[in-house]
C-alpha cells in the first residue's frame, strides 16, 4: 500500500511540474519565434523535440505550423503530455492518494484543474495565449504553495518533492537545450542582439530573470546564464538547486527507512558532477553534450527511484 501511496504522490507532483513547464516551454518557443525571421516553422518543431512531443503530434497533423504546435501541447485529448491532460492527471494521483493530502492541498488541486478544463475546452487565441498560461502556472503554485505550507514532513512529503524536483531539473535542462542547441541560427548569431533576446527569454522562461540581474547585473552573458542555471545553487530552478534537492530528500527517506537506496548513490553523483566542474568546463566539453548527459542521468534517476521503493508493488 505504500508503494502506491508514494507512487501516486510522486506523479501527481511530477504531472503538475510538467504542466507548468509546458506552458514555460510554450511561452519560450512564441517568445524566441519573435526573434527569428522566417514563419516560425522551424521553432516550433524544436520546442516539440525538446518536449518530447514531436513524434506523437506529426501522427496527428498533417502540417507544422504555430498555432497547430501550440494547441497540441496546450491542449490536446490525443497528447498524453499536454498541459490539460497532465493537469487532469495530477487530478487523478490526487484522488487515489487523497488520505495523504491536506484539505488544502486537495482544494487546490480541484481549482487548478477546473481551470484548466474551463479554460482549454476550446482552442486559445494568440491574444489571450499570455493569461491562460500564467493562469496555469498560478494555479500549480497555488497547489505547491498549499502543500509547503500545510503538508507533514513525513515520508509522503518526501515522495511529492522528488517528483516536483526531477520533473523541474529536467525542464530546465530541455529549455536550456532548446536554445543553445536547436535554436541558434548559427556562430554568427552568437553575442548578437538577437542571441541576447533568446537568452533574456531562456531567463524569462524559469523565473530567473529578476535573480540573475541581482546576481550579475544587467549584462547578458551566455556564459553567466549558463552557470546561474545550471551551477547555481541558490536558484530554485537550476540544476544544481533540484539536484541538491533530490538528494536530500532521498537522504531523508533513507534514514526513514533505515536503508540506503540505489537511486540515493546516484543522486550524490549527480551532485557531485554539477558542483565539481565550473562553467568553462562545462562549455569545453559542449553545453548540448553535456546537457543530453544530464537528461539521461535524470531518467535514470526517475526509473531507480520507481525500483528502490517499489511503486507498483
Amino acid at each position: 500500500m505504500l508503494g502506491k501511496t508514494a507512487n501516486g504522490l510522486f506523479w501527481m507532483y511530477r504531472y503538475l511540474e510538467r504542466a507548468e513547464n509546458t506552458s514555460r516551454l510554450i511561452e519560450t518557443g512564441q517568445r524566441i519565434a519573435l526573434t527569428r525571421l522566417g514563419d516560425g516553422d522551424e521553432e516550433w518543431e524544436s520546442v516539440l523535440q525538446t518536449a518530447g512531443m514531436a513524434s506523437g503530434f506529426h501522427a496527428h497533423n498533417e502540417e507544422l505550423g504555430k498555432d497547430a504546435a501550440i494547441d497540441w501541447m496546450l491542449r490536446a485529448r490525443e497528447n498524453p503530455s499536454a498541459v490539460r491532460s497532465t493537469i487532469g492527471a495530477a487530478r487523478q494521483n490526487a484522488r487515489l492518494v487523497r488520505t495523504a493530502l491536506t484539505g488544502e492541498v486537495w482544494e487546490a488541486m480541484n481549482r487548478a484543474y477546473m481551470g484548466s478544463e474551463e479554460r482549454l475546452a476550446r482552442r486559445v487565441s494568440e491574444r489571450d495565449l499570455p493569461r491562460v498560461l500564467g493562469l496555469v502556472r498560478q494555479g500549480t503554485a497555488l497547489v505547491r504553495g498549499a502543500t509547503l505550507g500545510t503538508m507533514l514532513r513525513n515520508d509522503m512529503y518526501d515522495f511529492a518533492r522528488l517528483g516536483t524536483f526531477l520533473e523541474r531539473a529536467d525542464n530546465t535542462a530541455r529549455i536550456l537545450d532548446v536554445k543553445y542547441y536547436v535554436l541558434l541560427p548559427g556562430m554568427s548569431a552568437v553575442g548578437s542582439s538577437i542571441d541576447n533576446v533568446q537568452w533574456e527569454t531562456i531567463l524569462r522562461s524559469v523565473s530567473a530573470r529578476g535573480g540573475f540581474r541581482m546576481e550579475y547585473g544587467g549584462a547578458v552573458e551566455p556564459r553567466n546564464i549558463a552557470q546561474f542555471l545550471i551551477l547555481d545553487k541558490r536558484m530554485p530552478r537550476s540544476l544544481a538547486f533540484c539536484a541538491v534537492k533530490l538528494r536530500d530528500n532521498l537522504g531523508y527517506l533513507a534514514s526513514n527507512y533505515g536503508t540506503r537506496p540505489q537511486s540515493l548513490e546516484m543522486a550524490d553523483a549527480l551532485v557531485r558532477r554539477l558542483l565539481t566542474h565550473d562553467i568553462e568546463a562545462v562549455f569545453d566539453f559542449g553545453l548540448h553534450e553535456y546537457i543530453e548527459e544530464v537528461i539521461g542521468a535524470l531518467g535514470t534517476l526517475g526509473r531507480q527511484i520507481e525500483i528502490d521503493f517499489r511503486f507498483y508493488e
